[in-house]
């Protein structure tokens, strides 16, 4: 989710710092410190929800735009995972009455317990069995003002439209509809049945199958998804909209996506953004590119409009208060990183919000210019900067406001994606290994280990560091560079503080770009290992300038002066310029990749078969570096790295 607060939308401007982006971005998401205190469920009543696995929700429901009241019926169907199950729970809130309960056939009384609903079985469940459960309710959801509902209705000030409209997460699903919040127990397939006045229109989750015509000027519009689904995604918005639909072409997608959005019935709304949703249709399509194909291709992606500062990343259909670039690349960049894969704690939220606000500079990357992304990264940064301390791991899930902080888990966790891709320094490594870890736990649930994990087995990188000083630790370093040229070496001196005592000092490799007095700038990427890390590093002519981190991609300050007395021996020097070389997997029969370690320059690789033949040169400019060996023959092979700086090489079987 995503949240703008702008003064008028149609002058709201690109070139906002990402600050004042990232600060109004979490209010949407934000519920409010009493929103817990509202919500507040014992951990025996927890025990109790998770004693079934739910299969599938049927909401069936009917809302005005003119209201919050609500009424109907919602069906859950489950199995039970416990040995045996005496009791089945939900959540519903108590300003909110049942009317009646049935389980599995049978009419039972309900107990209540603050939010937690419990109904008495006859006779005990055992594990495997089935369960369904239909809840008869009605009443008006709590208020709250802003954004601590999880159903509002408000009034578009621009645009002149009511709307009523759900936003869930994190834990108010419970405030409108009788669920299991449990982010680890994604339903398989889900129903929302709305019934309303029939100068309306209801937008939800999947396709809509159906709009039956119902006595008393009434529809009903039928929803259906057979996509796994989490409790917080699941929503309604209702209105007087019209249809707006447009189709995107990824490639590898069986047929156009369509793309529905329910746009306000006032005729100055489209007009005004129809540009800016037409948009959506290339980002589908890079996204796709880049992560594999838009996974709920089967379905539908769209917008709901509603009178909000931002949007929420419903699945299939996105609630957005108004269209803008970097908000509908953020909301669409949730249907992979957060809906697709769903962090299974909160403290792991930056792979939802990380991710998807990376999706920003993606789709100015993508779409726009590499100045454009360049920029917004250096506002991501500089939000990050703002505070000198902070962790990206949320220690307090009861604490709405830190969870959506805009600044650890928006800004700081897109900076984390950034510096994952920067230290794989392969793209194709990192877009397949991303594609590995959401097909992996596609419809599921992660965490930040087990993103660990798929990077570390698919580019040979030890993200220990990464995980421990960037996620789990608090702060940024500053790089104080001394340099000299003495006699074709560049003697380098680099001194490191840190923001933060929490994490003392940071480990992550740094590149440098060295500007040269006659030859092409040189990039070098060095890992320190102490607060003081001192190098040589030999170079065929005079450093007249040295950029760190040119690239951006770790969060960072630096300062970088010239002293003409700085020379040290070799002795003592922890870190030369000989980087060290790997082949793996080793033997490998289609495709291995090559790790080079320490001072990094561009490099021409050659494979040499035992004859001495060289059967493929290929150009390197990072590393690691795939290549491609199905079509070599069976044999032992030299891999040489040849770069500025000398050669290298080591052995390579192929089975």
């Amino acid at each position: 989710m995503k949240n703008l607060v702008i003064a008028a939308i149609a002058a709201f401007s690109v070139l906002s710092t990402q600050a004042q982006r990232q600060n109004a971005c979490a209010e949407t998401k934000i519920k409010q410190n009493q929103q817990h205190i509202k919500r507040a469920v014992t951990n025996a009543q927890v025990l109790l929800m998770q004693q079934y696995d739910v299969h599938f929700y049927k909401l069936d429901i009917a809302l005005e735009r003119t209201s919050t009241y609500i009424s109907g019926n919602v069906l859950i169907e489950a199995t039970v995972v416990a040995a045996s199950m005496d009791s089945f729970s939900f959540e519903l809130h108590p300003a909110l009455s049942i009317d009646s309960v049935l389980v599995n056939g049978n009419k039972i009384t309900p107990l209540r317990s603050g939010n937690t609903v419990i109904m008495p079985l006859a006779v005990s469940l055992v594990q495997g069995t089935a369960v369904q459960a239909q809840v008869f309710y009605k009443g008006t959801p709590p208020t709250g003002g802003g954004f601590s509902n999880g159903i509002s209705n408000g009034y578009s000030p621009s645009w002149g439209n009511q709307v009523t409209w759900t936003l869930s997460q994190p834990f108010a699903a419970y405030e409108w509809w009788p669920c299991k919040q449990e982010l680890t127990d994604k339903a398989d397939s889900s129903e929302v049945w709305i019934t309303t006045s029939r100068s309306n229109k209801a937008g939800s989750n999947g396709l809509l199958q159906q709009v039956v015509s119902l006595p008393g000027n009434k529809a009903r519009y039928e929803w259906k998804s057979r996509y796994p689904i989490c409790y917080y995604l699941v929503s309604v918005a209702v209105a007087q909209y019209v249809e707006y639909t447009i189709t995107a072409n990824p490639v590898g997608a069986p047929q156009p996506i369509v793309i529905q959005n329910f746009i306000y019935n006032n005729p100055q709304t489209l007009i005004n953004f129809q540009n800016d949703i037409d948009e959506t249709a290339g980002m589908i399509e890079a996204f796709s590119g880049k992560f594999g194909l838009y996974p709920f291709h089967e379905e539908k992606y769209g917008h709901c409009m509603a009178p909000i500062s931002g949007g929420m990343e419903h699945q299939t259909m996105t609630t957005q208060g108004f269209f803008e670039f970097t908000l509908t690349a953020h909301e669409l960049m949730h249907q992979w990183f957060g809906d697709y894969v769903t962090c299974a704690s909160w403290q792991d939220i930056w792979l939802n919000e990380g991710f998807a606000s990376y999706g920003e500079f993606l789709a100015y990357e993508l779409l726009k210019s590499s100045s454009q992304a360049a920029a917004y990264m250096n506002d991501v940064h500089a939000d990050v900067k703002s505070q000198p301390g902070g962790s990206v791991h949320v220690a307090d899930t009861t604490n709405d406001s830190r969870i959506f902080d805009s600044r650890l888990s928006y800004s700081k966790g897109s900076s984390l994606v950034h510096t994952l891709r920067y230290l794989v320094n392969n793209d194709s490594l990192f877009y397949s290994a991303l594609r590995v870890y959401l097909h992996q736990y596609s419809f599921g649930n992660a965490r930040t280990g087990n993103l660990q994990q798929v990077i570390e087995q698919n580019t040979g990188i030890d993200l220990t560091d990464f995980v421990e000083q960037l996620f789990y630790g608090e702060g940024y370093p500053t790089y104080n560079v001394n340099y000299n040229y003495v006699l074709g070496n560049l003697h380098l001196e680099v001194l490191q503080t840190t923001s933060s005592a929490v994490t003392p000092f940071f480990s992550m490799p740094i590149s440098y770009s060295l500007g040269r007095l006659n030859g092409p700038d040189t990039i070098v990427r060095l890992v320190p290992d102490a607060s003081v890390s001192r190098y040589i590093i030999p170079l065929p002519d005079s450093v007249i300038s040295i950029t760190v981190d040119p690239t951006n991609g770790l969060v960072n300050e630096d300062n970088v002066t010239y002293n003409p007395a700085l020379s040290f021996a070799v002795t003592g020097i922890k870190e030369l310029a000989q980087p060290m070389l790997k082949v793996y997997p080793n033997p490998s029969a289609d495709v291995f990749t090559i790790w080079l370690s320490g001072v990094q320059q561009p490099a021409l690789v050659h494979i040499i078969d035992m004859q001495g033949r060289n059967v493929a040169t290929i150009e390197a400019g990072y590393f690691p570096f795939q290549v491609d060996a199905s079509g070599f023959a069976s044999g032992v092979y030299s891999v040489h790295v040849q770069q500025a700086s000398g050669t290298q090489q080591v052995r390579w079987i192929k089975p």
